[in-house]
């Protein structure tokens, strides 16, 4: 499959870079598989298409200060940080911009009269040119006073609460963007769905910034998609499987969601499998999800419209199918939606 299958023409207008208010007020592409049809509603709709026993899966992960300023040590020279992943207990592969920062350039970050509040070394340059960089302790206690929430490179506008990048239900630090298809939930619409008995349940994968680099291989089915942490409780497997075997509908909130699902649903058909461990699966994916693929968990889908040549176009062509995605991809642009991380949303049933 060829990855020019994937590509789009989006007016740069179209690139939300801001977000709406409130959450909830934002615009909802239905697409329904069966009927092979679409509609045009208000996210606050949604409730319209779900039913009692429904299970909503959410990535419950939370964006950190992930993009830091350093200087060079001893010269002074500035850099910039933005951290991918945790690689141990005080290391982490990072983008750097700025000159000649080789291995073995001495950081620092922060502090006053000439002490930085914390230092780190570049250990390794790592495939995709980033770096490995070792801190003298671990950082994450140092990130709320030293970094920044970074936002994706296509949004320009400053970000006035740094809260409206964060779903309402993150809890658990360790992304570098969020899970966008869940910010278009409010604390009210939650508790609607959950009145007309609609379930909830969480898993956890932690984002990095290639979510936002397009497919570069002219093949589709040559790419290596990048590796995420990822995580299912034994409770949420659990809850999975009842809702499958009653016949209920597991809806996965974004495509991250989509991917921790499938991801411990490979290991049989349908179901994933609780097994004996706290966690059914907790580790790295590096899951691929392209037409062809056979979705073993999940039923439907709330997104957003994302990035041309990107995986998760190719993850949510896969679930629609990919004529179907161009119809409405080419209709929401026709209908002046919004696009991308703060833009318009879209449920597949």
């Amino acid at each position: 499959m060829l990855t020019r299958e994937f590509d789009y023409n989006l007016p740069s207008e179209l690139i939300a870079q801001t977000p709406v208010e409130p959450r909830d007020s934002s615009r909802l592409l239905v697409l329904d598989r069966e009927a092979d049809a679409i509609e045009h509603r208000g996210f606050g709709d949604i409730l319209t298409y779900l039913r009692p026993g429904d299970l909503l899966v959410v990535n419950e992960t939370r964006v950190i200060p992930a993009r830091l300023h350093a200087n060079k040590l001893p010269t002074g020279g500035r850099v910039e940080l933005l951290l991918l992943a945790r690689r141990g207990p005080a290391e982490w592969e990072a983008l750097v911009r700025g000159r000649k920062v080789a291995v073995g350039q001495r950081l620092a970050l922060g502090g006053e009269n000439g002490t930085p509040a914390l230092e780190g070394t570049v250990e390794a340059i790592t495939p995709s040119g980033g770096r490995l960089i070792r801190f003298a302790e671990p950082i994450e206690r140092y990130l709320e006073h030293l970094g920044t929430v970074p936002l994706p490179p296509y949004i320009h506008a400053p970000l006035s609460n740094a809260e409206r990048y964060q779903t309402v239900y993150s809890r658990v630090r360790g992304s570098v963007a969020a899970p966008t298809a869940g910010l278009h939930f409010t604390p009210e619409l939650i508790a609607r769905t959950q009145a007309m008995g609609v379930e909830w349940a969480t898993v956890l994968l932690h984002i990095g910034l290639d979510t936002f680099r397009p497919v570069t291989e002219e093949q589709v089915e040559e790419h290596v998609i990048h590796t995420e942490y990822c995580s299912l409780s034994a409770e949420t497997a659990q809850r999975i499987n009842e809702a499958k075997a009653a016949g209920r509908r597991v809806i996965a909130v974004g495509t991250t969601s989509v991917r921790v699902l499938e991801t411990a649903g490979r290991a049989a058909d349908g179901a994933v499998q609780p097994g004996d461990s706290v966690c059914p699966w907790d580790g790295a994916t590096n899951l691929f999800i392209y037409p062809g693929y056979r979705f073993r968990v999940v039923d439907a889908l709330i997104t957003n419209f994302h990035l041309p040549k990107s995986s998760l176009l190719m993850l949510v062509g896969a679930f629609a199918g990919l004529d179907r995605i161009k119809q409405a991809y080419d209709e929401a642009i026709r209908l002046r939606y919004r696009f991308f991380s703060f833009g318009d949303a879209m449920l597949i049933l």
